[in-house]
C-alpha cells in the first residue's frame, strides 16, 4: 500500500522541542509501516529520515501538498496540533483512506471545555471547569493545546484569554494508549514523568511533560483501561490514541489525544506486533484481542535528540 504520513513540525519548519518530539512520533510510524513492506511518504521541511519517501514541504504549503498526495495514496495519517488537527484529518478523509479519528472527533477532543462537558455528562470522572477560581488551587491551561503548553499550577484568579481553569486532582500522572475504533484495543497504561517547576513566574507553577514509563503495570491497570476505553468511545475516537488520567483512588480523565502521542516512541520498542499491522486492522475490522509486552520502557525527551 502507498501510505502519506505528515507531522506538522516536521513539515512545516517548526524547531525546538515540537521538531525533536515529532520527528520521533514520525520516524516510529515510518519504520514501522517500511517493515512491513510499504511505500511510505512523509512531508519534510528538510530533515531526513533513513527510511520512506521525503516530499519537501513547508509552512505555506502544508495543507496544498498534503491535498495533493493524499489523492496518490492508499491509505493516510496526520500528527498536528490540536486547533489544526481537524482540519488537516478533514483533508485525508476527504481523499484517501483515514487511518486515525475523524475531524468530528478531532474536534471534539480539541476542545477542552466540549470534551469535559462531554466526559462528565457520561459519568466519567474528569476534573471540572471552575468559572471563578478564587483563592482555589487550580490548573490553568488553552482551552485549544497539548503536550503541557502554557500549563500553570496557580491560585492565581486571572485566566489569561483563551485559556481555561479546572480543579487541580493531587494524584498519579498516568495516560493508556490504545487503539481505538469499531472494537477498542488498549495498548498499555503509562507513568508520565510531569515537573512541577516554580519559576517564579507570576502566572503560577509550570506544569511540564518531560517523559514516560511506557507498560506500566499499578495493580488498577484494568480500571485505567475501561475508563480510558468508555472516554474514547464516547467522544468518537478512531486509531491510535492517548488517554491523560490523573489517579487517586479515582481514573480522572485529564485530557484525550485522537492522536499518535510521544507514548509512541516506546510503546513500539516492546510491543510483539507492528503498530502499522494495529492502525490498518483496526480500519477493516480485524484487531487482534490482546498485543503482547517484552517489559517496562522509560525515556525522555532527551532520548529523541
Amino acid at each position: 500500500m502507498k501510505i502519506l504520513l505528515a507531522e506538522y513540525a516536521m513539515g512545516t519548519g517548526m524547531d525546538g522541542t515540537f521538531l525533536i518530539e515529532g520527528r520521533s512520533m514520525l520516524k516510529t510510524l515510518v519504520n514501522s509501516f517500511a517493515r512491513l513492506g510499504h511505500e511510505v511518504t512523509y512531508l519534510t521541511s528538510g530533515p531526513l529520515l533513513p527510511k520512506g519517501n521525503a516530499i519537501s514541504s513547508n509552512k505555506k504549503y502544508f495543507r496544498n501538498i498534503i491535498d495533493e498526495e493524499a489523492k496518490k495514496a492508499d491509505a493516510g495519517l496526520i500528527i498536528g496540533p490540536d486547533e489544526i488537527l481537524s482540519e488537516l484529518t478533514a483533508i485525508i478523509e476527504d481523499n484517501t483512506l483515514n487511518l486515525g479519528s475523524t475531524p468530528e472527533a478531532v474536534a471534539l477532543c480539541a476542545d477542552k471545555v466540549k470534551c469535559t462537558e462531554t466526559l462528565l455528562r457520561h459519568k466519567i470522572p474528569a476534573p471540572r471547569i471552575l468559572e471563578d477560581p478564587e483563592d482555589v488551587e487550580c490548573i490553568v491551561k488553552p482551552r485549544f493545546g497539548s503536550a503541557s503548553q502554557n500549563t500553570y499550577l496557580t491560585t492565581n484568579t486571572e485566566i489569561p484569554p483563551g485559556s481555561i481553569a479546572t480543579e487541580f486532582i493531587n494524584g498519579e500522572h498516568l495516560s493508556v494508549s490504545l487503539i481505538a475504533g469499531e472494537r477498542t484495543l488498549p495498548l498499555c497504561a503509562n507513568k508520565q514523568m510531569i515537573e512541577f517547576m516554580d519559576l517564579n513566574d507570576p502566572a503560577g507553577i509550570r506544569v511540564e511533560y518531560k517523559g514516560n514509563t511506557v507498560c506500566f503495570s499499578p495493580p488498577y491497570k484494568e480500571e485505567l483501561f475501561r475508563t480510558a476505553v468508555t472516554a474514547s468511545r464516547v467522544l468518537g475516537c478512531r486509531g491510535y490514541t492517548g488517554v491523560d488520567i490523573v489517579y487517586n483512588g479515582t481514573p480522572y480523565v485529564v485530557d484525550v489525544n485522537p492522536r499518535p502521542t510521544t507514548s509512541i516512541y516506546g510503546i513500539c520498542k516492546v510491543i510483539d506486533i507492528e503498530i502499522a499491522d494495529l492502525l490498518l486492522k483496526n480500519r477493516s475490522g480485524r484487531l487482534p484481542d490482546s498485543v503482547g509486552t517484552a517489559a517496562e520502557c522509560s525515556f525522555t525527551k532527551e532520548d529523541f535528540k
